[in-house]
């Protein structure tokens, strides 16, 4: 059975814009996905990305064209700048963790209710109230927020050196069981058409 690894940022506009996407693909050809959240920024400075504030206008300009872009060819509503940006996406990745090796609900849709409350309701995603929210709306217990946090830290740690060993350097990145990778919303048709044997 083919297999994708999804590594992913909370805080990422182009995670959000994925939507359910990555989980619909891997239902489609069959494959098992595993949801791994990492810390961009951490992963920016092992892999030699630039943080936002210090890439050179020009970058900072054509990103925000291109995210308005993009939610416009997803369907998606979005804010380029919205109020809670950046903030600490550690509680919404513990949440995810939580939930994957709970089980129950739908993992797909919890990770498309964070990047929609940052990118399209204006709500804080490092807030309890949010987190639990968003718990709640994807099928989950929302007391999965405070529970084995030390086990949820230490997943999201591991998911940071498993990224780079495995040659991530951005997200959303998805790596195959055949070490096919894949970068940015904008590669999901290629991932498809991979695993389905026609790329």
């Amino acid at each position: 059975m083919p297999h994708i690894d999804y590594y992913f940022a909370t805080i990422s506009p182009f995670t959000y814009l994925c939507g359910i996407r990555p989980q619909e693909i891997a239902t489609k050809n069959g494959a098992t996905i595993k949801y791994k959240p990492v810390d961009i920024m951490a992963l920016f400075a092992r892999t030699g990305g630039t943080a936002l504030k210090d890439r050179h206008p020009n970058r900072q300009e054509y990103r925000l064209q291109d995210m308005v872009r993009r939610a416009k060819r997803c369907n998606l509503p979005l804010n380029p700048k919205p109020m809670f940006w950046p903030t600490n996406a550690a509680p919404s990745a513990y949440a995810i963790i939580a939930a994957q090796n709970a089980g129950g609900g739908d993992l797909a849709k919890l990770v498309h209710l964070f990047g929609a409350a940052c990118w399209a309701d204006e709500r804080d995603i490092s807030q309890d109230d949010t987190i639990r929210d968003c718990l709640t709306q994807a099928g989950f217990d929302p007391d999965l927020a405070d529970k084995d946090m030390m086990t949820s830290a230490d997943t999201f740690a591991r998911n940071l050196e498993d990224a780079v060993s495995a040659g991530v350097f951005g997200a959303p990145f998805f790596i195959t069981d055949t070490d096919q990778r894949f970068w940015g919303e904008d590669r999901l048709d290629d991932l498809d058409a991979t695993l389905s044997g026609t790329l």
